[in-house]
C-alpha cells in the first residue's frame, strides 16, 4: 500500500519540488498551501491532493488535519512553510516579527502537535521540519530568521525524547542556499538608514553572482527529505549541500567565537 506524506507550504520551492518527488516515487501526497487554486500543475498528478492551509491559522490547522486523516493514514508530515526577513532588526515592524515567528516556529509546532495523536495511535510516523543551516550557524542581518530556526532545532531535539519512545521519529533538514523563489515570495528586506553602510557591504557578499550561481537545486533538498522519511533512523539532523556542511563543520572546528569573528571579517572586512 502506498504511503502518504502531508506537506505544508507546497505552492513553490522546496515544498512543491518535494511533493512532485514523492509523487514520482509512488507516494500519496497531501500538498497544502494558502491558495491551492493557484497551483494547477500539482493538481494534474493523480496521487497529489491539494488542501488549503495557512499555518498561522490555528482553526484551519485543525480543519485541514481532519480532512487529511479522513483520506487515510498519514505516514510523514513535512513542516516546510517558511517566511523570513534579512535586514536590521531595528527596521522591522512588529507585524513582520509576528509573521516570521508564527510561520516558521509556531506553525511547525502546532501542525506537529495536531498530528501526534494520529502517529501515536498508529505506533509510528515521521515528522520532518525544514530548518536551515541558519538553524546551526548565524549570519549577519538574519536575526529573526535565525531566532526561529535555532528554536526549531532545540524544540526538535527535545521532542525526540518524547516521541522516539512511542516509535515516532522527528527530524530536521538543514539546506544551505537553495535555488527557489523564496526571496521573491517569502523574504522581507527591512531597511534602516543607520545600517545602510553595513548592509550594503553584506549584500555585496551574500547576493554576489558567485553565491547566486552556486545555489543548489530544490530537488537536491527533496532527495534528502526522502532519505530522512524512509531511512528508518532516529537521526535528528540532515545537512544538505556543500555550504551547509562546510559552514557547520567550520564552526565546530573553530569554535563559536572564532567562527563569528571569521564571518565578521568576510562580510565587513
Amino acid at each position: 500500500m502506498a504511503k502518504t506524506i502531508f506537506i505544508t507550504g507546497a505552492s513553490s520551492g522546496i515544498g512543491k519540488s518535494t511533493a512532485i518527488y514523492f509523487a514520482n516515487k509512488g507516494w500519496k501526497v497531501i500538498a497544502t498551501m494558502r491558495n491551492p487554486q493557484t497551483v494547477t500543475d500539482l493538481g494534474e498528478y493523480e496521487n497529489i491532493t491539494l488542501l488549503p492551509l495557512d499555518v498561522t491559522n490555528v482553526e484551519q490547522i485543525k480543519s485541514t488535519y481532519e480532512k487529511a486523516v479522513s483520506l487515510g493514514n498519514i505516514d510523514v508530515v513535512l513542516n516546510n512553510a517558511g517566511y523570513g526577513t534579512v535586514g536590521a532588526l531595528e527596521g522591522t515592524t512588529d507585524k513582520e516579527i509576528e509573521q516570521v515567528v508564527n510561520t516558521n516556529l509556531l506553525g511547525a509546532i502546532r501542525v506537529t502537535k495536531e498530528f501526534i495523536p494520529h502517529f501515536r495511535e498508529n505506533k509510528g510516523g515521521v515528522f520532518i521540519t525544514i530548518s536551515s543551516i541558519g538553524g546551526l550557524v548565524a549570519y549577519p542581518f538574519f536575526s529573526l530568521y535565525h531566532a526561529t530556526k535555532w528554536a526549531v532545532e532545540g524544540w526538535t531535539e527535545s521532542m525526540a525524547f518524547e516521541l522516539n519512545r512511542l516509535g515516532i521519529q522527528i527530524k530536521t533538514v538543514q539546506p544551505g542556499p537553495t535555488k527557489t523563489d523564496f526571496v521573491g515570495r517569502s523574504l522581507v528586506i527591512p531597511e534602516h538608514p543607520a545600517y545602510d553602510d553595513f548592509f550594503d557591504g553584506f549584500k555585496k557578499v551574500f547576493f554576489s553572482d558567485e553565491v547566486i550561481n552556486s545555489l543548489a537545486a530544490a530537488e537536491t533538498v527533496s532527495e534528502v527529505i526522502y532519505e530522512a522519511a524512509t531511512d528508518g533512523k532516529n537521526q535528528l539532523r540532515y545537512l544538505v549541500g556543500t555550504v551547509a556542511n562546510g559552514d557547520y563543520n567550520k564552526r565546530l572546528e573553530l569554535g563559536a567565537e572564532a567562527f563569528h569573528q571569521d564571518l565578521d571579517k568576510t562580510f565587513f572586512g
